[in-house]
């Protein structure tokens, strides 16, 4: 936002250098990127050279065929996804609330989600993704509203929105693990789904998920230069021609559209909206018109990454991504809090 301000012939030079510095960032990531899914569908209980995953992909009679196209693209596909998803409406959240230890997660927003998955499954038996999807959306859409409202409303400070979203998980996480408790068969189909994995993805899946991440995408992406102005206040973001009130409802929308589908697809991952984010800021500075487009490339990195490593530490079994995500998060998190006590 500094450098939407430099202006004449002294401030061109250093423009351009940051837009270089940006621009370098996101093909850096882009970079990243690729290589991950090229790691994704070749690294796993059966490795893979990167001449086998493109037979693979290809080649219907190549021995790897079966491997690439009925297990890793279909996770792969998910992981890109979810990924995109969660990282970019992490960026959002932490734009509305200017709350840099903001996260889908740490706000309830993935509880809220999951808890209506877990309603669906346990009470109208619910097993597809299909179903899971409208619920999940409706779930996040509620608790979006309600941690908003109990943290302030337009009053709310980063640490009454953090303990407003610590009371909704710890509420709503207890009503899934009763869920669970209450129902077998809820618990055999949900015992992996509740810590967050990519290992159920199926062909079908990635498919039905593409037009709500898209849309979520979109609509953050148009959001992007109204919430650089919502940065500086309200006032000022009125001054430019902003409407706080609209701004806040579409990132609103935005964002339970992404952690919605999300979660209805592979569960409530934790961690990923908050650490991209921050990474991004490093690189690209606080424009969420390089930001949000950097973390929607940063976010997959990360988590199939984590889905990776997982896959690898644990062979011939596998630990679920979202475990390693939080095992990565939350020492980072505690940084951050300590970070910003003594600031």
């Amino acid at each position: 936002m500094e450098s939407s301000q430099i202006s004449g012939p002294a401030g061109a030079p250093r423009k351009r250098a940051e837009n270089g510095r940006r621009a370098a960032a996101l093909l850096g990531s882009a970079i990243a990127l690729a290589a991950l899914l090229v790691l994704s569908l070749g690294l796993g209980a059966r490795q893979l050279s990167p001449a086998e995953v493109w037979h693979g992909l290809v080649d219907a009679d190549s021995a790897a065929y079966t491997v690439v196209h009925q297990m890793r693209l279909p996770r792969t596909l998910l992981g890109l996804l979810a990924g995109v998803a969660l990282g970019v409406a992490g960026g959002v959240m932490q734009a509305l609330t200017r709350n840099p230890l903001a996260d889908p997660g740490l706000l309830g927003i993935n509880a809220g989600a999951s808890a209506a998955v877990a309603t669906a499954a346990g009470l109208f038996g619910v097993a597809t993704f299909q179903g899971y999807v409208w619920f999940a959306l409706a779930g996040a859409a509620a608790v979006s509203v309600l941690v908003y409202a109990v943290g302030g409303g337009r009053a709310a400070t980063p640490a009454r929105l953090a303990l407003a979203g610590a009371a909704v998980n710890a509420a709503l996480y207890s009503y899934v693990n009763g869920t669970m408790l209450l129902d077998a068969a809820s618990l055999e189909t949900m015992r992996f789904w509740t810590v967050g994995s990519l290992a159920s993805a199926q062909g079908e899946t990635a498919a039905m998920m593409a037009p709500f991440v898209a849309a979520g995408l979109l609509l953050a992406l148009a959001l992007a230069r109204p919430l650089n102005a919502l940065a500086l206040g309200d006032d000022s973001a009125r001054s430019l021609g902003a409407h706080p009130a609209r701004v806040r409802a579409g990132a609103i929308v935005a964002v339970t559209l992404l952690c919605g589908a999300a979660t209805a697809a592979c569960g409530p991952i934790v961690f990923v909206g908050l650490m991209v984010p921050h990474l991004v800021r490093a690189l690209t500075g606080p424009d969420q018109r390089w930001m949000l487009p950097c973390c929607a490339l940063l976010a997959p990195v990360l988590l199939l990454g984590a889905d990776v490593l997982g896959r690898l530490v644990a062979r011939p079994g596998e630990l679920q991504a979202g475990i390693v995500t939080a095992v990565l998060g939350g020492p980072l998190f505690l940084y951050f809090v300590r970070r910003k006590v003594r600031a």
